[in-house]
């Protein structure tokens, strides 16, 4: 019994690391963490929206690509 918990763990954590990783490599994680800045730096401030951040994001890139991987 001990063994199946031991292994059911072991799954969660990997599972929980592969989910982690997708949201870094894809950007999500990065507005999570503009919000969580701009909360704390800006209180009572709106923050841009989800789809507002990555227009910017995207705009920077174009704008700037020696920032891109390919």
């Amino acid at each position: 019994m001990r063994a199946a918990f031991s292994a059911a763990g072991g799954v969660r954590r990997a599972l929980r690391a592969a989910w982690w990783y997708l949201r870094e490599i894809t950007g999500d994680a990065d507005y999570d963490r503009y919000v969580a800045h701009h909360t704390h730096r800006h209180p009572g401030a709106e923050p841009l929206s989800r789809a507002a951040f990555q227009r910017l994001r995207w705009s920077e890139a174009e704008r700037n690509p020696t920032t891109r991987c390919c």
